[in-house]
């Protein structure tokens, strides 16, 4: 079912997963969410590591570089992601319950926490998943010699499926199918997976000076 070319694109998202997994496991066993909170560094300091050590296997990533453009277009997307994310939250729209990620000590803001936290959500966290979830899932679906695919050959049946796994990862559930929804437009228009990585980015980031800025701490 899975060719060799899928464990480059699974295993990083998979170490994210189970680092999630670890995190619950401890905070059952009485481990407080303070004395958790660099667990997201060595997280993302593990996913760092395997694409590093993939490097060379994630063919999809030496396409030519993006006409401006299809820059702006993605950095549009992006905006326009951040912009429902933080609106889309009506009690439907949510799966569970967040235990967010608060880097105050003291009542004080403990800033490499934080730049950690921005670095991950928008450097790491945007190549990896839209490695797994557009070019990986969403081509295999498609066909399981994934790598043959064109993303402009993509069906519709499996781009929503891929999108609706995407959207249910997330506490706020439909902010993440429409996420997906938009990330995985882009993969079929520009057929490059810089464009959903970039728009991918751009949300996480601005999602992130936004909870610094209003303390919203249960959207991290």
């Amino acid at each position: 079912m899975f060719e060799r070319a899928a464990l480059p694109r699974v295993l990083p998202f998979a170490c994210y997963m189970l680092f999630i997994v670890v995190a619950d496991v401890l905070e059952r066993l009485g481990v407080g969410a303070a004395e958790m909170r660099w667990l997201y560094a060595l997280k993302v300091g593990c996913v760092v590591l395997i694409l590093w050590w993939f490097r060379r296997e994630y063919i999809e990533l030496a396409q030519p570089r993006l006409h401006l453009r299809t820059i702006a277009g993605a950095v549009f997307a992006g905006v326009v992601v951040f912009l429902l994310w933080i609106v889309l939250d009506a009690p439907w729209m949510v799966m569970g319950q967040s235990a967010g990620f608060d880097p105050t000590e003291g009542g004080r803001i403990n800033y490499p926490l934080v730049l950690v936290r921005i670095a991950g959500a928008a450097l790491v966290v945007p190549l990896m998943e839209e490695l797994f979830w557009r070019s990986f899932l969403t081509r295999w679906l498609t066909q399981p010699d994934f790598l043959k695919v064109n993303p402009a050959r993509i069906k519709i049946s499996t781009t929503i499926v891929a999108v609706i796994l995407f959207g249910v990862e997330h506490n706020l559930w439909f902010a993440g199918v429409v996420a997906g929804g938009v990330y995985s437009y882009l993969y079929w228009r520009d057929r490059n997976l810089w464009s959903p990585i970039l728009a991918h980015a751009v949300t996480n980031g601005l999602l992130g000076i936004w909870v610094l800025a209003t303390a919203n701490w249960s959207y991290w």
